[in-house]
């Protein structure tokens, strides 16, 4: 296997709006990251990925972008982009940015001239297609929900939005299209970039007719996927990108990948193949929802979680690269998703970072976890920002669900689980903001927070700095082999992982409940317990007893 530096490092990602307010308007800025550099270096940082920070009207929190080249004014000016850049690079720590390329804002001025005439130069910039039998052109449902069309008076014809209605694809068919993307890309390596998480890149390219999906249940809309998920462009986009731009630079690349399966991840990462180093995907993010989608809670299938991770890691041993998330700027907090979050919050946040971080992959922390932050409860719909809780909440009224019953989901499901403000401290707004937060702090912000985990040498904040050490010290966490062991069990994550003469054994239980947990036979009794999540008086016998959300790491060497 081929070592890498993006291979050995630890990223976390930095929500920017929610992080840190350098000039008290309630709103993350870059200022505010530059004050937390020093934390992010002393927590064992290696990359930051920096959620979108370009110019946006923020109708999808700057993922709809107006102009690429520019910064947004809530979170600074260029001037204060490029001091957080020098003082990154200054702590030996690299920045990746988000590269938002699948679609753009409605106004930005490709759209603008887009819409202004079926003559503009920037037509096909975009997706337009005339109605069908006074209908959209096809069938397909955006991801926020209703249809992926929207009509547009001043030219009489639809454009696709798979997102917003304020979120218009790029035709990615069209080679002009393609060349400004390469042209913002390197504009941004040329002022010191390190790489790119890009957006949900295996959506550029759609099948060319834009066909009707199968709709036996005759809905109104209906997913589409199959025709703008690695479509049959996507593999030659990519090479081309990378022959055009990332060869020419010693960066890392992760693509998020909604529902890519092992196999086409090895064509995305795969080191011959010339595309991304490595992808994020979204099976084992999908074991708590029902067959109606997010929305329709079902409890944590242990056994296929683990299923779904060993088939990853085993998968692309060798042949690609992993992403090890748990959460991110879409996801609800783990601690509250698989783990306890009230009566075993530290424990089982500890446990979820460990059976993380001890896989093969580069582990991705988002802003948060490390202090065990989890979901909050917000009483009532108007608390809430995101567009995707609030179309949800729209259309389940629609369909009878109850208030209650609405809310129960997003509080559970909801994205701005993951968005409210960084807890800093024990003062008001959690030191976020000396002024009024733009979304609500989680109540429980006086007790967890920065500084009291900083404090507290039984912290989840000190157990990650230690996770993130021993990777760093290691080779067998990054490179090792993986194995699962107790694959059916429904309350134990148990794997084994190899490198050379080195074994580790990750033991984890998953559950309130005390479990007994034998060794395998070639485990030998002299062992090193690496880290735990409890103090271990160290056993002789083959067997142990394991606590509520207890995980332990065993090393030896033969």
């Amino acid at each position: 296997m081929n070592k890498q530096w993006w291979k050995e490092t630890v990223v976390y990602q930095i929500y920017p709006r929610s992080f840190m307010d350098g000039n008290g308007d309630g709103i993350g800025d870059l200022q505010g990251i530059i004050s937390k550099l020093d934390y992010l270096k002393w927590l064992g940082i290696d990359v930051i990925w920096l959620s979108p920070v370009y110019d946006s009207p923020n109708d999808d929190n700057g993922y709809d972008i107006r102009d690429y080249y520019a910064i947004m004014n809530e979170f600074g000016t260029m001037e204060d982009w490029d001091e957080m850049i020098d003082e990154i690079h200054k702590r030996s720590m690299k920045l990746v940015m988000d590269l938002v390329v699948n679609h753009t804002s409605d106004e930005h001025q490709w759209f603008v001239e887009s819409r202004s005439s079926k003559d503009s130069p920037y037509r096909d910039y975009y997706i337009w297609r005339p109605g069908k039998n006074g209908k959209e052109p096809n069938n397909w449902e955006s991801i926020f929900s209703g249809s992926a069309w929207e009509y547009d008076e001043q030219t009489g014809e639809y454009y696709l939005h798979l997102f917003s209605k304020k979120q218009p694809d790029l035709n990615w068919e069209n080679e002009k299209v393609r060349e400004e993307v390469y042209k913002m890309m390197t504009f941004w390596l040329d002022k010191g970039v390190d790489g790119f998480r890009m957006d949900v890149i295996n959506f550029i390219s759609k099948v060319p007719s834009l066909p009707d999906a199968p709709n036996p249940e005759g809905k109104k809309y209906v997913s589409g996927a199959q025709y703008f998920i690695n479509g049959p462009r996507i593999h030659e986009f990519l090479q081309e990108m990378h022959d055009r731009v990332l060869s020419r630079y010693d960066v890392m690349t992760v693509g998020e990948t909604p529902g890519v399966t092992p196999e086409e991840a090895i064509l995305f990462t795969g080191e011959d193949r010339n595309e991304l180093n490595m992808v994020f995907q979204f099976e084992h993010m999908d074991v708590d929802a029902g067959p109606n989608g997010k929305w329709d809670l079902v409890p944590l299938d242990l056994v296929k979680l683990k299923r779904i991770l060993a088939n990853w890691q085993v998968s692309l041993h060798g042949k690609g690269w992993n992403s090890l998330y748990w959460c991110n700027h879409d996801q609800p907090r783990v601690v509250s998703r698989f783990g306890n979050d009230e009566e075993y919050r530290k424990e089982s946040a500890k446990l979820w970072g460990t059976l993380l971080h001890m896989m093969q992959g580069t582990p991705y922390i988002y802003q948060g976890e490390e202090i065990g932050m989890t979901n909050v409860r917000f009483p009532s719909i108007q608390d809430y920002k995101d567009i995707e809780s609030l179309n949800m909440h729209k259309e389940k009224l629609e369909e009878g669900w109850t208030e209650e019953d609405i809310l129960h989901a997003i509080h559970v499901k909801g994205r701005d689980n993951a968005r409210t403000p960084m807890q800093w401290d024990e003062t008001e707004h959690g030191g976020f903001t000396t002024g009024t937060p733009w979304i609500g702090v989680n109540p429980n912000y006086r007790t967890i927070n920065v500084k009291e985990a900083t404090e507290d040498s039984n912290s989840v904040l000190h157990y990650y700095r230690k996770l993130i050490q021993l990777r760093k010290q290691h080779p067998i966490v990054v490179y090792g082999s993986f194995e699962l062991l107790e694959e059916n069990d429904e309350q134990l994550f148990v794997y084994r992982r190899r490198y050379e003469n080195e074994h580790l054994l990750v033991i984890g239980n998953v559950s309130n409940d005390q479990l007994g947990y034998t060794y395998p036979d070639d485990v030998p009794a002299e062992k090193t317990l690496w880290i735990s999540n409890y103090p271990v008086s160290e056993e002789r016998t083959g067997a142990i007893m394991l606590r509520p959300w207890e995980v332990r790491v065993y090393h030896w060497a033969e």
